[in-house]
């Protein structure tokens, strides 16, 4: 039988969040915090870290089962949890020890750290998340080890929100991938391209899913990764398609757009990092009174009658609810 398990170090800011957030996950074996990447003629306690002078990073040791759990959700489970454009700070932590790493030990997992790193990259500027490989870990004293578990109110730098998404994902993004920038110039129509890659937008009333209230479920044009079920799309007057909510939250990524004199929020997909739309709040159509409103031209329609044939059968149960 095949050996699935497999390991990664994450260093996201206070090791006590870091290691709640990914033990939550389905197919994280096991997680044990500690020291990482430092001088290596210290063996390090946890003073001796907090005095800034021994180069190691608060770092959470995962253990998973391929089988059950990707890398690649753990990492976007990871970087949905940090800032990446923060160096040596992470929530109210600051200093060396709290810098946002990925360490891995072979090359496999340095692939897929690379790939997806590029991927966030694509969104973040700066983007300061170190990446490199183990050179050695210490664990941490006892008392650090599942801290929150056995301190429920302790402090924690990553919402509790967060720790529940990831914990209740749908699907897994593995078979997901993004095609490159030419495959992209060659695939897409100019208007395509323009809202995908550039966030323009495209024009309401006059786009081909305004008015699409059939059965089935709408895929990132890029990548196909799964976003909404049509029994969440509704009439919003807009002149866009809008949703109440995504198929799976996991599955998009919330950034700040100051294009306008007002904030906006921008939503992007997670594999792709296409520009879909914007996020609003307080729509009094909507179910949830959020408004994700999208752009026809990111989006791709699956009828119900050709999801199981193009490959989403498994998300068909989903929309015949």
């Amino acid at each position: 039988m095949r050996d699935t398990m497999r390991e990664i170090w994450l260093a996201g800011g206070c090791f006590w969040g870091t290691e709640r957030l990914i033990s939550a996950i389905d197919g994280v074996v096991s997680t044990e915090v500690g020291y990482a990447n430092g001088d290596p003629s210290v063996v390090p306690t946890y003073e001796d870290v907090c005095r800034r002078r021994t180069g190691y990073r608060e770092t959470v040791h995962v253990t998973y089962d391929e089988s059950r759990v990707s890398l690649d959700f753990i990492l976007y489970a990871f970087f949905a949890s940090i800032d990446p454009t923060l160096k040596d700070r992470q929530g109210n932590d600051a200093g060396p020890q709290y810098q946002a790493c990925i360490f891995w030990n072979d090359g496999e997992s340095e692939k897929t750290v690379r790939r997806i790193a590029g991927t966030e990259a694509g969104r973040y500027d700066p983007f300061n998340v170190v990446l490199a490989p183990l050179e050695n870990f210490f664990p941490a004293e006892e008392y650090h080890q599942r801290y929150l578990e056995k301190n429920p109110h302790g402090y924690c730098h990553i919402d509790s929100e967060l720790v529940r998404q990831v914990s209740e994902r749908v699907f897994d993004p593995s078979e997901y991938k993004r095609p490159s920038n030419e495959e992209l110039e060659s695939r897409l129509t100019p208007l395509q391209y323009s809202v995908t890659q550039e966030a323009d937008t495209e024009r309401p009333f006059e786009n081909e899913y305004d008015n699409e209230f059939s059965p089935g479920i709408y895929v990132d044009r890029i990548t196909g990764e799964p976003l909404f079920l049509s029994q969440d799309k509704y009439d919003s007057h807009c002149g866009w398609p809008a949703f109440s909510k995504p198929l799976d939250p996991n599955s998009v990524v919330y950034l700040e757009d100051h294009k306008l004199p007002i904030t906006r929020t921008e939503v992007r997909s997670r594999v792709g990092n296409t520009h879909l739309g914007h996020l609003f709040y307080g729509d009094r159509f909507s179910p949830t009174r959020a408004r994700y409103c999208m752009n026809s031209a990111s989006l791709l329609f699956i009828p119900l009658e050709e999801m199981e044939g193009k490959g989403y059968g498994k998300f068909v149960p989903l929309v015949r609810k």
